[in-house]
């Protein structure tokens, strides 16, 4: 006579609640959740892989979430918008995948609760939000496949958070808006950067942002990207009515 065995998994208390907070983001229980523990992993853990000698954290799962994220965009825009050629249908995914809404949707499912690193949290850039949204997706293939992917970037980022006409009018660089408003006017613009620490404990950076020579925005961020970004928003509201008309 035959019998069946039932292998029941054993997890601590910590592990347990990671699999059943989890589980609540993705909307269905995962198979092997090693791989969803690493996709939460910072390299600062120092972690390696006892085989391979590889690194263990979540930056190699968030190439693989980055390029599935957006496929699963790009065929959603090709069949919702079957007039946009291949430009529009680029710009559209840009906006949808920006580092900015990545973040935002990591920051809404608080997914920095799950980090393990030996960097403080208060110390890390805001990009980690998105970065480990991107790894949960490389984590979610692994252990389930595309199909999987799809149906969570469905339920998590399509249908709560893409419209296309808000999309369409939605300003994703403006610092590259507003250099070809100068560029069009033949106005001559400089950013000025200079390291701004202060008594913060990361990094800062300053801008001063002159036209025609003349000061009209400044800017500070964590990244000389992200400041200059800041001090061209800024000088795109301050001539918002020129830029429109123009």
């Amino acid at each position: 006579m035959g019998f069946i065995r039932k292998i029941i998994t054993v997890r601590s208390k910590g592990e347990d609640t990671f699999y059943n907070d989890l589980s609540k983001i993705l909307g269905f229980k995962p198979k092997n959740i090693s791989f969803y523990q690493k996709a939460f992993v910072h390299r600062s853990i120092k972690e390696f892989d006892k085989t391979t000698g590889n690194p263990l954290n979540y930056e190699r799962l968030e190439f693989l979430g980055d390029a599935i994220l957006s496929a699963v965009i790009a065929a959603h825009l090709f069949h919702v918008v079957p007039s946009g050629d291949e430009g529009y249908l680029t710009q559209m995914r840009s906006k949808i995948v920006s580092r900015e809404h990545l973040n935002e949707l990591g920051r809404d499912l608080d997914l920095l609760r799950f980090i393990r690193s030996n960097v403080i949290l208060s110390n890390f850039g805001e990009n980690v939000h998105g970065n480990i949204f991107e790894a949960l997706i490389g984590a979610i293939y692994l252990d389930r496949g595309y199909a999987y992917c799809e149906k969570f970037i469905n339920k998590r980022v399509i249908a709560p958070y893409v419209d296309i006409l808000k999309l369409e009018g939605k300003i994703t660089s403006y610092k590259s808006l507003f250099i070809e408003w100068c560029q069009k006017k033949k106005k001559d613009l400089v950013f000025e950067v200079y390291e701004d620490s202060g008594n913060d404990v990361v990094k800062h950076f300053s801008v001063k942002l002159f036209l025609a020579g003349e000061l009209i925005a400044k800017g500070r961020a964590t990244s000389k990207k992200k400041a200059e970004e800041v001090a061209a928003k800024r000088a795109y509201y301050a001539f918002q009515n020129e830029i429109t008309i123009s």
